[in-house]
């Protein structure tokens, strides 16, 4: 993560308050965030949200049979809207913080100390949001493997879409876990490690769900 010399003009509502053309002309702003972190938990934000309106059209009578688990896939897809929100604004707290800690005074052997701590506690937790971000997409990838199969056909496509929200959301926090971390020592930065090895497997399930929409979509 950059160091960062603007304060954020993110709304004090949240991402789940702003309007898409106000969250986009902060995003093009040259303002330090909403950046990166923050589109990766909109993306799942974005794939969750998909999953609960395919499941939402599969609540027809021919569906009966099915609607235990549509209900349960609609709550968990709802919630997980609501966490990867949640994310978005975490992400941009997170990043002012990590500008906060590098902008601490030091000039005193004490200075020195106290901005070190600061600035390896905020790394520490801009890392974390990303690899929650990517828990979010791992999930998201689970309801939509097992709404496919009993999911409303005619808005098939839609998990696919969700399934691509979900590898975006994955990837590009990658990113923003990679540039933390670089900053903090071997044993702090090893804690992420399992969470980066999900990626090939998160990256793998999206690309089979795509195939099988694909499949489904041309009748295969």
């Amino acid at each position: 993560m950059s160091q960062p010399t603007q304060s954020p003009q993110h709304t004090a509502s949240g991402f789940g308050g702003s309007p898409i053309g106000e969250y986009l002309g902060e995003l093009a702003a040259k303002v330090p965030a909403p950046g990166g972190g923050a589109v990766a938990a909109l993306h799942a934000a974005q794939g969750a949200a998909l999953i609960a309106m395919v499941a939402r059209y599969t609540t027809r009578a021919k569906d009966a049979d099915h609607r235990p688990a549509i209900d349960r896939i609609i709550e968990a897809a709802d919630t997980a809207r609501a966490r990867a929100l949640a994310l978005a604004d975490a992400d941009a707290h997170a990043f002012t913080a990590v500008g906060a800690a590098y902008k601490l005074p030091r000039d005193t052997d004490g200075e020195v100390t106290a901005r070190s701590a600061a600035i390896h506690t905020a790394l520490l937790e801009a890392a974390r949001v990303p690899a929650a971000v990517i828990d979010e997409a791992h999930g998201i990838l689970t309801l939509a493997t097992e709404l496919l199969p009993i999911g409303n056909p005619n808005v098939v496509t839609d998990i696919g879409a969700a399934a691509a929200a979900a590898r975006a959301a994955a990837g590009t926090s990658q990113l923003n876990i990679e540039i933390n971390v670089v900053s903090l020592p071997d044993e702090h930065a090893a804690a992420f490690t399992e969470v980066l090895v999900r990626i090939e497997e998160i990256n793998a399930r999206a690309d089979s769900l795509h195939q099988e929409v694909l499949r489904a979509v041309r009748g295969g």
